[in-house]
């Protein structure tokens, strides 16, 4: 399962991130790391943006980043 795949208020668990390691290394400074839970809590109006909810934070993420980031 992929990021963009979770439900609102559902929460998964980081497994790995599948991208260009320059967007990798902004991710893992967020705080995506393996083991991290995360949470979608909000979608955006137009719909390809949705606010996540990781580590105390809300962190705003485009679908087509989300869809590289796998869960358990």
């Amino acid at each position: 399962m992929t990021l963009n795949e979770l439900k609102i208020d559902e929460t998964g668990q980081i497994k790995e991130i599948n991208c260009a390691p320059e967007i990798k290394k902004r991710f893992i400074v967020l705080g995506f790391i393996e083991g991290s839970k995360i949470t979608p809590i909000l979608n955006s109006p137009s719909g390809n943006i949705r606010a996540y909810s990781i580590k105390d934070t809300l962190i705003a993420i485009r679908d087509c980043d989300s869809i590289n980031i796998n869960l358990y």
